[in-house]
């Protein structure tokens, strides 16, 4: 049986935030609508190449966490802006950016 093609409807949002401040980024994510998150610790690395390129400053900070949290594609949009909001006004120095779901499977019962 052929799975029949259907629109994305949910966006991939992404945070990668110095360790530590995971929760100041979901706290966000969920006064603008998400449900909750997933936390991946890691460790981050850029040159001055990725400073210039992503308009970013490199904290002497390597251990970050990456912050994922899957939204409804309607609120993307305020919950990524939410995120961005606490990630740049603060020692966070992070980043953050969505990528479209082309599935999920465990979301509302499917």
């Amino acid at each position: 049986m052929k799975e029949k093609k259907t629109e994305p409807t949910y966006e991939m949002i992404f945070c990668v935030v110095n360790a530590g401040f995971s929760e100041t980024v979901m706290d966000a994510a969920k006064e603008a609508g998400a449900t909750g998150g997933t936390i991946i610790r890691a460790r981050g690395t850029a040159n001055k190449d990725a400073e210039e390129l992503f308009q970013i400053q490199v904290a002497v900070h390597s251990d970050k966490e990456i912050v994922m949290i899957i939204v409804p594609k309607e609120i993307k949009d305020d919950v990524l802006a939410a995120v961005y909001r606490v990630v740049t006004t603060s020692e966070m120095r992070g980043i953050a950016f969505s990528l479209t779901v082309d599935r999920a499977l465990g979301l509302g019962g499917e």
